[in-house]
């Protein structure tokens, strides 16, 4: 028998990025200003966690201009939304978790 954790998924794990990946299932789509509000971290710190989540494919960043100022909306992918849900998963299946022969005491 393998340990769920093991199954949990190395790159959402992270807890600022577990956030920002939780906060985007709840919605179609999020600017950032608002994801860096919701999360309460610093414009930085969500620039590089959502590079992050970019390149494994679990983000999807649209930029834009409105008027003159350029804005930024972010998406979860549907890869995205996979590794969450599986992630998600391994989760429960740890705090539900008994271990062989645990019973037996």
């Amino acid at each position: 028998m393998t340990h769920p954790r093991k199954s949990l998924d190395s790159i959402i794990h992270a807890p600022v990025r577990f956030s920002i990946v939780a906060a985007l299932a709840a919605v179609d789509e999020a600017d950032f200003r608002t994801l860096r509000e919701t999360i309460e971290i610093t414009d930085s710190a969500l620039s590089k966690q959502i590079s992050l989540l970019e390149q494994a494919e679990y983000v999807r960043v649209r930029k834009a201009f409105v008027g003159k100022r350029s804005r930024t909306w972010l998406s979860l992918t549907g890869k995205g939304r996979t590794a969450l849900s599986r992630h998600l998963t391994a989760l429960r299946e740890i705090a539900a978790w008994d271990p062989p022969g645990a019973s037996e005491t």
